[in-house]
C-alpha cells in the first residue's frame, strides 16, 4: 500500500493555484447546468456528468500512484463526504433552475465565510482578528447582494435560501476534506465523490427517473428535480461532455487545495466565482446585475485579496527576527 504521511501539509501557492482552477471549471459547470435545465432532469445530468468524470479521475489516480490509493481506513468519513457534496449540489442547482446565475452564485457564496469560521472549531486552525475581520467584511458584501430592503421578490424565500443550505453542506464537506486530505490522495477523495454521485443519481432514477413525480407539479425547482430522463440530442451531447470534463477537473482541484493548505486560506479565494458567474450570466442569459451586485462584489473580491495578502506578510521572515531569537 502507498504510505501518506498523516502530518498536516501546508503549500498555500499551490493550494491556491488549485482552487482558482477549481473555480473556474464550477463556473462552466454551472452555466452548462442552467443551460440544460429546460430540458433534463437534474438526476440525470448529475450521472452523466459523474460517470464521464470519474474516467478522468481514475487517470489522475494512476497518475499519483495507482489503484493502491482507493484502500482507506475511514470509509465511512468518506462516505459522509459524498453525501455532503451530493446535497450541497442538488439543493443548489434546484434554486439555479429559477434564479439568475449570479445571484445564485451570490447567495451560496456564504460557504467560504462558513469555512473559514468552521476550521476553528472542526480543525483547531488558527484564523486572526485581520483574516477574521476580512471575513466579516465579505459577509456584509454577500447581504447587500441580496437586496435585504426588497418586499417584492420574483421568487420564494424558500428558493432564495436553497443556495445558502447548500453553501452549509459545501462548507462542512470541504472542512471534513482538509481532515481527510493527511491520509488520502486528492485523487482517491474525488473518486469518492464521483462513485457517491452515481450511486445516489442512480438510485434516484430508479426511484423517480420516468418522471411520475413531477406530474402536477408547478414549482420549477421541483419540475427539474423530478421530470423524467430524456435522451440527449447530438448537440446536447457536447454539452453533457463538457460537464463531465468539468466534473473530473472540479473533484480533483478542490480535493488537491483543501488537502495543501488551511481552509481559512484557501476559501476566500473561492470568490472569484462571483465575477465569473456574472460574465456567464451576461454573455450566455442576457442577466445584467443591479448595482447592490457590484457593490457587494467589490466587497468580498476585496476581503479575499486581503486574506491572501495577510498570508503572504505572515510567511515572509521580519528583518531581525532571527537574532533576536538568538539572544534568548
Amino acid at each position: 500500500m502507498t504510505s501518506i504521511t498523516t502530518a498536516a501539509i501546508n503549500r498555500p501557492a499551490l493550494g491556491i493555484f488549485y482552487i482558482c482552477l477549481g473555480i473556474l471549471a464550477i463556473s462552466v459547470n454551472d452555466m452548462l447546468i442552467k443551460v440544460l435545465s429546460g430540458g433534463y432532469p437534474l438526476h440525470q445530468m448529475v450521472f452523466t456528468r459523474s460517470a464521464i468524470g470519474l474516467v478522468f479521475t481514475f487517470g489522475f489516480v494512476f497518475a499519483e500512484g495507482g489503484l493502491g490509493l482507493l484502500r482507506t481506513a475511514t470509509p465511512g468519513l468518506h462516505l459522509l463526504r459524498g453525501l455532503l457534496v451530493v446535497c450541497a449540489n442538488m439543493t443548489y442547482f434546484c434554486a439555479l433552475a429559477v434564479l439568475p446565475l449570479g445571484q445564485a452564485t451570490a447567495l451560496f457564496f456564504v460557504a467560504p465565510l462558513m469555512i473559514t469560521l468552521l476550521s476553528i472549531p472542526i480543525l483547531g486552525e488558527k484564523v486572526g482578528p485581520l483574516r477574521i475581520g476580512a471575513v466579516v467584511v465579505g459577509f456584509a458584501g454577500v447581504i447587500i447582494m441580496q437586496e435585504p430592503w426588497k418586499a417584492d421578490l420574483s421568487v420564494s424565500r424558500l428558493v432564495m435560501l436553497l443556495p445558502v443550505i447548500a453553501a452549509g453542506f459545501y462548507a462542512l464537506m470541504q472542512v471534513l476534506t482538509r481532515r481527510l486530505g493527511m491520509t488520502t490522495r486528492a485523487s482517491a477523495l474525488a473518486v469518492y465523490i464521483q462513485g457517491t454521485f452515481l450511486m445516489v443519481s442512480a438510485a434516484f432514477y430508479l426511484v423517480a427517473g420516468d418522471g411520475r413525480y413531477a406530474e402536477g407539479v408547478t414549482n420549477e425547482s421541483l419540475i427539474f428535480l423530478l421530470r423524467a430522463w430524456v435522451w440527449p440530442s447530438p448537440d446536447d451531447w457536447l454539452v453533457f461532455l463538457g460537464l463531465g470534463i468539468c466534473s473530473g477537473v472540479v473533484g480533483y482541484c478542490l480535493s488537491a487545495a483543501y488537502r495543501l493548505a488551511d481552509a481559512a486560506t484557501i476559501a476566500p479565494f473561492e470568490y472569484i466565482g462571483l465575477p465569473l458567474a456574472i460574465l456567464w450570466g451576461w454573455m450566455i442569459f442576457g442577466e445584467w446585475p443591479v448595482p447592490a451586485t457590484w457593490a457587494g462584489c467589490v466587497l468580498i473580491i476585496g476581503a479575499g485579496v486581503f486574506v491572501f495578502l495577510r498570508e503572504q506578510a505572515k510567511a515572509r521572515p521580519t528583518p531581525g527576527r532571527r537574532a533576536r531569537w538568538g539572544r534568548r
